[in-house]
């Protein structure tokens, strides 16, 4: 067996390949991209004749020289970096620290410890693409929601109408109003006939009429002004944010069509799709970050822990604890905390469950966290078994046990 560290940058990598008994075998720095794969196959070629043979740690599970590696037929462990820094604690007491260290570091966590650590993913392409789009549209919501909490933010300094005509700034009638009228003189001054037309240009087709009316009388109506020069220059920033919200809008738009095209063709879609609260969004981004590597979580409770839904047991001396688990997949665990609200209305076991832990003196996010923990594990069978999600299969012992 050769064990590989490899201590990756942005534009090289430093590598130490060692044997089993922790002998140097060769080590070097190998430049970014296809001539730096190329001479480190070199490099292992002349020590290894299979490539199972081969065990690699780096610093990182994505990225095209990780899938070089793994297509190459190497064992690659994905090393969390924090676990890394533990580990050179333990050999470098004094705080020294080096590119060409950390990699033979790399390469004796592997030799020592990979039984402590995970194998990256096995998932295929079309779990990786899902996961690809699912992360690019959550993050653009999640800027979308920056760029309207500092719109909401200048408003407040100017603008104090606009915040009471419209709950949402990132709605078609507000950018299309803001849009038009960025400054309180301005708003005053709109006529009932260029409302209507803004609210028909934002894709309003109802009550266009009575919410125009809606509208002016809010914007008319008397509040406190800034100087106009202040106005003025927030109503340039205003104009900058409704455009830069806008074009936000319609990248959503268009990233959650190419994300329900992937998801609805993966073979799995049918079994996340029937589950309660789990529609085609929240179903790909649970999907992309679990992955579709039937050998990664190999029990109910892997699975859980990876979400960080599981409570985390402290326990020393006279003194237990158990807490949340903070340590997590934080996009998955966003998408499980939304996937467990959402089933507090489509499932009536979800709603015992968790109306059960709310009488126990939980809090919102305790019993909501405890019901996401649940269906963690109801997927978890589900796609071992490979079938649909049944109300009554899912909480039948509960109801059970109960009585």
């Amino acid at each position: 067996m050769i064990f590989v560290g490899d201590d990756w940058a942005e534009d090289h990598h430093d590598v130490y390949l060692m044997d089993e008994a922790g002998q140097r075998l060769a080590a070097r720095r190998l430049p970014e991209g296809l001539s730096g794969i190329r001479a480190l196959h070199e490099l292992i070629a002349v020590h290894a004749d299979q490539p199972d043979q081969v065990l690699v740690g780096i610093e990182t599970d994505r990225g095209l020289w990780v899938s070089a590696l793994a297509a190459a037929g190497y064992q690659v462990w994905a090393i969390n970096p924090m676990a890394a820094a533990r580990y050179r604690d333990r050999h470098h007491v004094a705080g020294a620290k080096s590119d060409a260290a950390d990699a033979k570091l790399l390469a004796d966590l592997v030799r020592t410890d990979r039984h402590n650590h995970r194998q990256i993913a096995g998932d295929s392409p079309d779990a990786e693409a899902i996961k690809v789009l699912a992360r690019s549209h959550q993050s653009l919501i999640w800027a979308r929601t920056r760029h309207a909490n500092m719109l909401r933010s200048a408003l407040r300094e100017y603008y104090p109408a606009a915040l009471e005509a419209f709950d949402a700034l990132t709605d078609g009638d507000a950018l299309a109003i803001l849009g038009r009228a960025p400054t309180p003189e301005q708003g005053a001054q709109l006529s009932l006939a260029k409302i209507g037309s803004a609210l028909k240009a934002a894709g309003r087709q109802r009550n266009i009429e009575a919410r125009a009316a809606e509208i002016q009388a809010v914007l008319r109506r008397k509040h406190l002004t800034a100087p106009p020069a202040v106005a003025a220059a927030f109503g340039a920033t205003t104009t900058a944010a409704v455009h830069v919200i806008a074009a936000l809008n319609t990248q959503i738009a268009d990233l959650e069509t190419a994300l329900a095209d992937h998801f609805e063709t993966h073979p799995d879609a049918d079994i996340y799709r029937s589950l309660p609260g789990l529609g085609v969004v929240l179903g790909a981004r649970v999907l992309g970050e679990f992955g579709d590597d039937p050998n990664r979580f190999t029990t109910a409770k892997c699975r859980k822990n990876y979400a960080g839904t599981s409570p985390l047991t402290i326990a020393s001396g006279r003194k237990r604890a158990v807490l949340a688990r903070h340590v997590r997949n934080k996009r998955l665990y966003d998408a499980i905390d939304q996937w467990a609200f959402c089933a507090l209305l489509r499932s009536p076991g979800a709603r015992t469950y968790y109306d059960e832990h709310r009488a126990a003196g939980d809090t919102h996010h305790q019993a909501l966290r405890a019901l996401g923990n649940r269906l963690v594990g109801v997927l978890h069978g589900c796609l071992r078994h490979h079938t649909r999600y049944e109300e009554h299969k899912a909480w039948a012992h509960r109801q059970t046990a109960a009585a």
